[in-house]
This record gives C-alpha cells, sequence and structure tokens, in this order.
C-alpha cells in the first residue's frame, strides 16, 4: 500500500481497517512505514508504504474488488499514471499462483524492480520467493536501491492502527 496526498499515514491506517472490517478478509501482519521516493512522475510528494500480510476466502479479482472499493472510500482519483493518490492498494502475490488477467497480473508486474515494494514485503516475510523464478525477493537486485527510509518501526497491527 501507499499513500502520498494528505495524512499519509491515516489513509494507510483506514486502509487496514477496511481490510479488516472485510468479511472475508483477516489481515495477519502490517510491515514497519517506509517513506519513498516516487517512481515514474517524479515530481510529486514522498510516498509512505507499507506491505501487508492477508488471509482471504476471495477469489484473486474478488480481492482486487475489494482494494479498488477501499481505494475509492479513500478518495483515489485516477487521473495521472502513477500520479499522486490518498491510496494505493497492489495485490503483490496471492499464494503462489501466477494470475494474467487483464486487470489483475500477479505476481506484480514490477515488483521486483522497485525496492519501496521488497523492503517492506521482505520485512513481514523474509523468505518469500517469486512464484515464478523461485528466486528470494530479499535476493533480488532492486533491495539494494536507495530512496528508501525506515519512518516508522511497527511492532504489530494494533501499533500500526494507534501510531500517530
Amino acid at each position: 500500500m501507499g499513500s502520498n496526498i494528505g495524512n499519509r499515514l491515516e489513509h494507510l491506517q483506514q486502509a487496514v481497517r477496511l481490510l479488516q472490517s472485510h468479511p472475508s478478509i483477516h489481515v495477519m501482519r502490517v510491515s514497519s512505514v517506509y517513506e519513498t521516493e516516487p517512481v515514474g512522475l517524479t515530481e510529486q510528494a514522498k510516498f509512505l508504504n507499507v506491505a501487508v500480510k492477508l488471509e482471504t476466502s476471495l477469489e484473486a479479482k474478488e480481492l482486487l474488488g475489494a482494494c479498488q472499493s477501499i481505494e475509492n472510500k479513500l478518495g483515489r482519483m485516477r487521473k495521472i499514471r502513477w500520479g499522486p493518490r490518498t491510496a494505493d492498494l497492489d495485490i503483490l502475490l496471492y499464494n503462489t499462483d501466477h494470475i494474467q488477467l487483464e486487470d489483475l497480473i500477479v505476481p506484480h508486474l514490477r515488483m521486483s524492480e522497485r525496492a519501496f515494494v521488497l523492503v517492506p514485503l521482505v520485512e513481514i516475510e523474509p523468505e518469500v520467493r517469486n512464484p515464478i523464478t523461485g528466486m528470494l525477493y530479499r535476493e533480488e537486485p532492486a533491495m539494494q536501491q536507495d530512496g528508501v527510509s525506515l519512518w516508522k518501526k511497527v511492532e504489530s497491527i494494533g501499533d500500526f492502527l494507534q501510531q500517530n
């Protein structure tokens, strides 16, 4: 998840609360909060990013719908590709599935190239592997990139939701 408009932390907290309130989603873990440089359109504010591990009985396409609904509730506007946003919820992985649909590709297409995705992901799942290549994500070259700074350490979901 990422946010770079308004109260970035509050948007991420609200997104986690909305995920938790879904009857078919159980939030299991939230990473620490990282501040990251924007990618693509660089003339915008820095992002706060977290990774969230969850369990769900939803199919991947249904989970995508739930994530997009949360983005909409948080005021996400899709006007500029890679532009500023209140909330961006991406499905990085779905079990070890390889999914290629028109509007959903899992594993996320560019995640292996993006430290802002890999650093929080590897924090909560150090042994997670790319389901296509079998490579540990913590061994990806992108893990060495600059532009990702620890913003707030998170010890638990409750800790994350209570931070200011």
